[in-house]
């Protein structure tokens, strides 16, 4: 109870004899069964019956005493009930008969007075006027609302005008008051501002009016193959980190990818493992879909190619180029294999470059020096499949007229590069075609296994895969969708963005917007394209058939979470040169960032509301931190920054930013030095630190999700939140009396053995 009765007559009597005439002890209120606000509520009518004896009265503060009960002791009295023990010190024992007392008995008188009663006391009696000499009434009053509202009696104009007696006698019952954790009740409760959610797309993604409606693909991987983490981070891991950003600033974005499954290619992979295409194709699409979903690739749609919308779409673009006049007929030689029968996709010759005489270059590519070849042009050609020497064979094939789009293509090519802020690796190779004149190029191909040619002299020949596999991204929307139209054929509110490694480039460039420009129809066209260099490993190439490098499905074998291979990926994502994947800096990485930055911030102000606050945000006032402002001005700087970089595809800087973010966050418990001693002395500004903190907390793990989603979604839950949505201004979210949730190791470290297994297991350093 707060308020007492007076003491009895016959005994007000004798103390106001004897008050003049006693030393006495004061022993403050250590009771672990009372609540916070009853023990600062006896604390400070003990520290102010201190500042307000009489002055013939001798108190003395005992600190060694074994009760935990607030006490006044002397020869002749001993009082349990502190607002006695302030009267009596000040030998003040009359009750007005004014409003204030009859509040003080009706409203402020038990254990569970709410804060607008405290809050109406402040206003009413309290702020209104401080009479000299102070009453004990008035200072009960003090006390009592004191106790249950102390934020709002600081930030009152109240202080200023207190004498200084009150002003100490509140620092003394602080210093007396330690908090616990069970001075906060965890309930469960939510309060979190509403408003900053990411919003649920719905099961159909469509544009709207008046909104930015974003396109994006990954490039379509070859169906024949396991991607390792060279072809992971170039195109799909690139497109789900900018798709995943989208989608947290609530932009209307869809992300599109598949398998590219037509081609020699299929055909040659079908004979050696004995199958037919189909079944290859059944194989591998499955091996390419486990391995995204165990990245965490978002897809809103994951199809392939051998599909009737992709022959029906494909089909319709070849005659409509046709009928304007966009395609002829030429004779051409082709590579022809006397072993097993067949003519060969040009990526299955290999042999010498004649330009820089890389010994393993391919009839389409050369890996060594990066130029565009002819197989014809290759030294001591092979058969990739059985090392026979190719034959020439001379066939009539279908031929897309380059030359004649060439000034259609140079002009989208000048404003889609400009306005879309294309990587620059990718500019330079469109203008290496560019500049040497476009020629036409054959999109027909002597096999059995793809899109068949709509045309009766071709009718035994299929679209060239490189034709006819840019398609595929318009075939699975169309598969996603039947009214994709509303995204490839909306110009004016659709922007399309695509994400590949640099080999893929021209297709992208100048086959599909020269196809697209070729039909006359009104088509959404590349808007940004983002390429990548190569991904080297441990100062080589990858190789599944020599066994060197880490493929998809051994990252999952490794016992690593996928954030951590998604965050190491994209630190080292091969924006502007070829990159290394180095086990050490893996290592390094996942211990000395994620573990030391992210994980340390999390784990420590997590688990320190949840030993100090029972996992309860107290209520906060962002003033009590002196640095506030400067904070809020470095958050909003990084945020800025962020959204920067990421809006242009700049994901490794993006990364940077966010980590930097998580070091600022880092930085300011420690500015603030959030410990024990804050908590229980300094509660108003513990308070606030913590409430800040973890809004800091809430705020890195929506900048982080895009690049490590299952570490954000756990953040998250830890947070007992929803995905908070990217802004680029720093907002309190989280809001006192929320109930967070116990903290859970986001990380594990790396130890040097784990590397040197990993290492000597996946081919390690080559020469």
């Amino acid at each position: 109870m707060y308020i007492n009765s007076s003491i009895s007559a016959h005994y007000t009597q004798q103390t106001k004899e004897q008050a003049s005439k006693m030393s006495v002890e004061v022993s403050f209120d250590k009771s672990k069964h009372h609540s916070h606000q009853l023990s600062l509520a006896n604390n400070l009518k003990l520290a102010l019956a201190i500042k307000y004896s009489t002055k013939d009265l001798k108190i003395k503060i005992n600190e060694d005493s074994t009760s935990t009960e607030p006490l006044l002791v002397s020869d002749k009295v001993t009082l349990f009930d502190t607002n006695s023990i302030l009267r009596y010190t000040m030998n003040d024992f009359t009750l007005q008969d004014n409003e204030e007392t009859q509040y003080l008995f009706d409203k402020l008188a038990g254990d569970n007075v709410s804060h607008d009663v405290a809050t109406h006391a402040l206003t009413n009696f309290i702020t209104k006027k401080i009479d000299e000499p102070i009453t004990a009434t008035r200072l009960i009053t003090i006390a009592t609302v004191y106790s249950i509202i102390p934020t709002e009696f600081k930030n009152s104009d109240l202080l200023t005008k207190l004498p200084v007696e009150i002003k100490l006698a509140i620092e003394e019952a602080e210093k007396f008051t330690p908090r616990t954790s069970a001075d906060f009740k965890h309930t469960g409760a939510t309060n979190i501002k509403h408003g900053f959610e990411v919003r649920d797309l719905g099961p159909e993604i469509l544009p709207k009016d008046g909104e930015r409606n974003i396109l994006i693909t990954s490039a379509l991987p070859y169906v024949n193959n396991v991607p390792h983490l060279g072809n992971i981070v170039g195109s799909v891991l690139s497109a789900d980190i900018f798709a995943r950003y989208c989608k947290a600033r609530n932009y209307n974005a869809i992300f599109i990818g598949g398998t590219d499954e037509y081609g020699t290619a299929t055909e040659t992979k079908a004979l050696e493992e004995k199958v037919t295409p189909r079944e290859l194709c059944d194989k591998y699409y499955k091996i390419h879909s486990d391995v995204y979903k165990w990245f965490q690739i978002d897809f809103d749609h994951f199809g392939r190619t051998t599909t009737e919308k992709q022959t029906e779409i494909a089909q319709d673009i070849f005659l409509k180029l046709n009928a304007n006049d966009y395609l002829e007929e030429q004779s051409m030689k082709q590579l022809y294999c006397p072993v097993h029968n067949s003519y060969l996709a040009d990526r299955y010759v290999e042999g010498e470059c004649p330009k820089c005489h890389y010994d393993d270059a391919r009839g389409d590519q050369c890996d060594g020096c990066g130029a565009l070849l002819d197989p014809f042009e290759l030294i001591n050609p092979h058969c990739k499949l059985d090392n026979a020497t190719p034959i020439p064979k001379v066939t009539d094939h279908v031929f897309l007229s380059l030359d004649k789009l060439e000034p259609k293509i140079n002009d989208w090519f000048k404003t889609s590069s400009e306005k879309g802020q294309w990587s620059k690796n990718s500019k330079t190779i469109t203008n290496s075609w560019l500049k040497d004149g476009l020629k036409p190029r054959s999109i027909t191909r002597d096999l059995v296994w793809g899109t068949p040619v709509p045309l009766e002299k071709y009718k035994d020949k299929v679209l060239y895969v490189w034709f006819d596999a840019t398609i595929g991204y318009v075939s699975i929307t169309a598969n996603y969708t039947k009214n994709w139209e509303q995204w490839w054929k909306n110009p004016e509110n659709v922007k399309l963005y695509q994400f590949m490694g640099k080999d893929n480039v021209p297709f992208h460039t100048v086959v599909f917007p020269g196809s697209q420009l070729g039909t006359g129809d009104d088509w959404t066209m590349l808007h940004h394209l983002n390429t990548t260099e190569y991904l080297q490993y441990e100062g080589g190439k990858f190789s599944k058939s020599r066994g060197v490098g880490v493929f998809g499905n051994n990252a999952q074998e490794s016992g690593i979470s996928p954030s951590v291979w998604r965050y190491y990926l994209a630190s080292v994502r091969p924006e502007s040169s070829d990159s290394h994947f180095s086990w050490d800096d893996f290592a390094a990485r996942n211990n000395s960032e994620l573990l030391a930055n992210l994980g340390n911030l999390v784990n420590r102000l997590i688990k320190f509301t949840n030993a100090k606050y029972n996992g309860v945000v107290p209520e906060y006032d962002p003033k009590n931190i002196e640095n506030y402002d400067s904070v809020v001005e470095d958050v909003n700087t990084i945020l800025a920054n962020y959204v920067k970089e990421m809006e242009v595809g700049h994901e490794r800087r993006g990364l940077e930013i966010a980590m930097s973010l998580s070091a600022r966050g880092n930085a300011f418990l420690q500015e603030n030095k959030l410990d024990n001693t804050l908590f229980s002395q300094h509660a108003a500004k513990s308070d606030a630190v913590v409430g800040v903190g973890l809004n800091i907390i809430y705020t890195v793990a929506s900048i982080m999700l895009p690049f490590v989603p299952e570490t954000a979604e756990k953040i998250f839950k830890m947070l007992n939140a929803p995905q908070l949505k990217i802004d680029e201004t720093f907002h309190l979210i989280l809001q006192g009396g929320h109930n967070i949730n116990k903290a859970e190791y986001l990380f594990q470290r790396i130890e040097q053995k784990d590397v040197d297994s990993w290492r000597a297991k996946y081919g390690g350093q080559q020469e």
